[in-house]
């Protein structure tokens, strides 16, 4: 071979054994790139030369800040995701009675246990979800997310129902939570017929036997069924269970952290300091998109014109309080990141949860620290299409070989995000272009009477 074969087979050689460190990298920044062109040249990101960091609250919680659908190209992709009846989900309703009505029943639904009734029922569902792992096993080898996710899935049929969830309505739950939230990391495509079998036995359900809090008196019989999928089966589960999932991995990958918490030294507080941190380091939106009703004025700046789409990338924004894992930063207030809105801000549509998430997340964790210890060596990244490899280790079992399975865990993890990319990449891609022919939100706009109905049929098929 000559000099230049040579060189081109080394070349290459590098090139490929480089992969795992390279292309997932560049698939994310391609991704990124892609919906900034679904965003379309209206989107003005926040923070960003026009919208610095220290105007992003003040931006975000504008009063003009308060269109959530209608306008934005990217809610053609984003009713895509969260389809079927994405018109009546919580978050995709435009601002009026509607959306207060909606709002309004799940605060009333959420607030109907207090604080120790929360505790109680986190508890008994997470302790109920380990009990169903192999008891004999000397490690579990599990995906957080997927460990989760049938906790969340029977606390909120539980909050919804006030009582106990059944297993095969937890399959249906868990089942349409993992699809959309595979979807919406574009790890796979959509599976109508899984939430399709949900919606229907929520629809047979509310006919029959309604939960104890009545439901959007705004909202027509199919209508609630698809309101409590969205905001409850959809966002509730899906968004707690990453959280979890989050939390656990932050534990399993900073062991001076978790040793502080399994051998009782840290304070009473410091496991709310490291949820604190999770969500500051790895928060749950991305970017968050309002239209603007009206036009904002600023101070020395040109004011922001009605009908702009704003990108609000909180990733960016709560990087700007540093890198390095720290919980103890949140003791002092001279320390305590202000870039801070894990749960989106008061004026502009705040998460329901916000006011008990925490509190949930502690009382898991700490049901699932009194059984094992949990090791990982994955990359943790804040979208996290890994699903979170871990191994819980039982505390009171025999001590285990950890080296070689972190050494094994984390070469199979970097290498495993090598096709995770690329069918990230083309499904993603796909589902961009099917959601804009689609026009699922434009459409729906676009249907003077009978919208409900039509965007429904279309979300359906």
């Amino acid at each position: 071979m000559s000099p230049t074969g040579w060189l081109i087979t080394g070349a290459v050689l590098v090139l490929v054994a480089g992969l795992p460190y390279w292309l997932p990298r560049t698939v994310i920044a391609l991704r990124v790139r892609i919906f900034a062109w679904v965003g379309g040249e209206e989107g003005v990101r926040a923070p960003s030369e026009e919208v610095p960091a220290e105007e992003f609250k003040k931006v975000y919680g504008h009063p003009a800040a308060n269109g959530r659908s209608r306008g934005a190209a990217l809610s053609d992709l984003f009713w895509y995701w969260l389809s079927p009846g994405p018109e009546v989900h919580q978050e995709h309703l435009e601002p009026g009675p509607r959306y207060d009505d909606v709002a309004r029943t799940t605060r009333q639904i959420l607030a109907g246990l207090s604080r120790e009734q929360w505790t109680e029922l986190v508890g008994r569902c997470t302790r109920r979800v380990l009990d169903e792992l192999d008891g004999h096993a000397r490690v579990h080898r599990v995906r957080l997310r997927d460990l989760m996710m049938p906790v969340w899935a029977e606390v909120y049929y539980e909050v919804v129902f006030r009582e106990p969830c059944p297993r095969h309505v937890r399959d249906l739950i868990t089942g349409n939570a993992d699809d959309v939230v595979s979807a919406l990391k574009c790890t796979r495509l959509r599976h109508m017929d899984r939430r399709a079998r949900l919606t229907e036995y929520l629809r047979d359900r509310l006919a029959h036997d309604p939960p104890p809090v009545p439901l959007p008196s705004s909202l027509t019989a199919p209508e609630q069924a698809y309101y409590l999928q969205g905001t409850f089966f959809n966002t509730a589960v899906v968004q707690m269970s990453e959280a979890m999932a989050h939390l656990l991995l932050a534990l399993a990958t900073h062991r001076p952290v978790q040793e502080r918490l399994l051998t009782g030294e840290a304070d009473p507080d410091f496991l709310d300091r490291v949820v604190n941190e999770t969500l500051r380091h790895f928060p749950l939106f991305g970017v968050a998109h309002r239209i603007t009703s009206g036009e904002i004025s600023r101070d020395a700046r040109d004011p922001i014109p009605a009908g702009s789409v704003l990108l609000f990338n909180y990733p960016e924004y709560q990087g700007s309080g540093g890198d390095r894992f720290d919980p103890d930063r949140w003791l002092e207030p001279d320390t305590r990141p202000s870039a801070f809105i894990p749960f989106g801000v008061t004026a502009n549509r705040p998460c329901p949860a916000r006011g008990f998430a925490v509190l949930t997340m502690r009382v898991a964790a700490e049901e699932i620290l009194r059984r094992f210890r949990l090791d990982s060596s994955v990359e943790h990244t804040r979208s996290l299409p890994s699903r979170g490899p871990c191994l819980l280790i039982p505390r009171a079992g025999a001590a285990v070989r950890r080296r070689s399975r972190l050494a094994a865990m984390r070469l199979a993890d970097r290498w495993a995000a090598v096709p995770r990319s690329v069918t990230q990449l083309v499904l993603g891609s796909y589902m961009v272009w099917d959601a804009r022919r689609q026009g699922l939100c434009r459409n729906y706009f676009a249907t003077p009477a009978g919208g409900a109905t039509a965007a429904s049929a279309t979300v359906g098929r």
